[in-house]
């Protein structure tokens, strides 16, 4: 397939730029397998999930939690600089994209707010290198850091993204984009499905800000898919298998989950994973474990959008995103979710 093929029109005023109110109180569309063996939409409210979900089905968290990866500072020239911390690889040393009016060489210094000094030790691809002599990067980002909120928000983090650009449950710091499907859970609705019987697991995989970066090759095939660390532990794989052997359904919450299990069990069976993944699942590609997701609206031509493609089909998919365009959802991390059945 053609990058070309995942394209749709959306009007900017349907980009959401700040959380409702209550995180459960989004639309929900959900595309679900009809007897016939094609697909029927519902337009439903987020809070409806329960209806969908069934005593034995196990839903599959991603429970990392979003970095204060944002920090301001200036050349030594007294150019100003913006650090987009990409990965920590050591107490003081981070892989960072760095935006400067022109690229910084090696042994250069980046000035911060507060005079402390990051040296670009070296690049690897499009990332800088970057170490602090002095401070650790996990207190630098305490104290001078900002939620990098995505790019198509167009305003700057305040005091409510503190809390509302993380989810209930996030608990393994590491990554720079919010895994946005899991923004919809408070804690009245993960009881709800607590009580109706649904069980939980959790696996982490630390967003990248690869995540929103384009596919710019026409011919998707050919595209590099960025990498990011996960894991899924040897706990997960057993409530999976019990899952399966008592009927239930495997229900990924968002995308990076179904990467997550999909990564571990790429030979078609699902073991523990800890490391770094490049899949790139487009339609085509087989799914191994995962029934049934939960996930936002995604950007046009994004590798998420070929994901969901993939899962559905990608008439159904894109059928599904032309209702909720004329349907008026609020799209991408702020705005609406889906529930797609495979």
């Amino acid at each position: 397939m053609r990058l070309s093929d995942f394209h749709y029109d959306l009007p900017p005023e349907l980009i959401a730029q700040r959380p409702l109110p209550e995180r459960s109180a989004s639309r929900l569309l959900a595309v679900l397998r009809a007897r016939d063996g094609g697909y029927e939409r519902q337009d439903l409210l987020f809070t409806d999930l329960p209806a969908l979900l069934r005593a034995g089905d196990l839903l599959v968290f991603n429970n990392t939690r979003v970095m204060r990866a944002r920090l301001f500072g200036r050349k030594a020239t007294g150019g100003r600089v913006e650090i987009l911390i990409e990965r920590l690889r050591g107490p003081r040393e981070a892989l960072a994209q760095v935006k400067a009016s022109k690229a910084l060489q090696p042994r250069a210094f980046i000035l911060l707010n507060d005079g402390e000094r990051l040296e670009v030790s070296g690049r690897e691809g499009r990332f800088y290198v970057l170490t602090s002599a002095r401070m650790e990067f996990d207190e630098l980002m305490s104290q001078q850091g900002h939620l990098p909120l995505p790019p198509y928000i167009t305003r700057l983090d305040d005091a409510g993204d503190e809390e509302r650009y993380q989810t209930v449950y996030a608990r393994q710091s590491g990554a720079v984009a919010a895994p946005t499907a899991g923004l919809h859970f408070d804690a009245a609705l993960l009881e709800r499905l607590r009580a109706l019987g649904v069980d939980r697991a959790e696996v982490t995989l630390h967003v990248g800000a690869g995540t929103f970066q384009p596919v710019q090759v026409e011919e998707i095939d050919r595209h590099q898919m960025h990498a990011e660390w996960l894991e899924v532990d040897e706990a997960v794989c057993r409530q999976v298998q019990a899952t399966r052997a008592a009927g239930g359904r495997v229900i990924a919450v968002g995308t990076t989950t179904v990467r997550s299990l999909e990564s571990a069990a790429r030979d078609g069976v699902l073991k523990p994973f800890r490391g770094d993944s490049r899949l790139f699942i487009r339609p085509g590609d087989p799914f191994h474990v995962v029934d049934a997701m939960i996930t936002n609206f995604h950007l046009p031509g994004s590798t998420l959008l070929m994901l969901v493609s993939a899962f559905v089909g990608h008439e159904v998919a894109m059928a599904a995103y032309r209702h909720a365009v004329v349907s008026r959802y609020r799209f991408f991390s702020y705005g609406d979710a889906t529930f797609l059945t495979r």
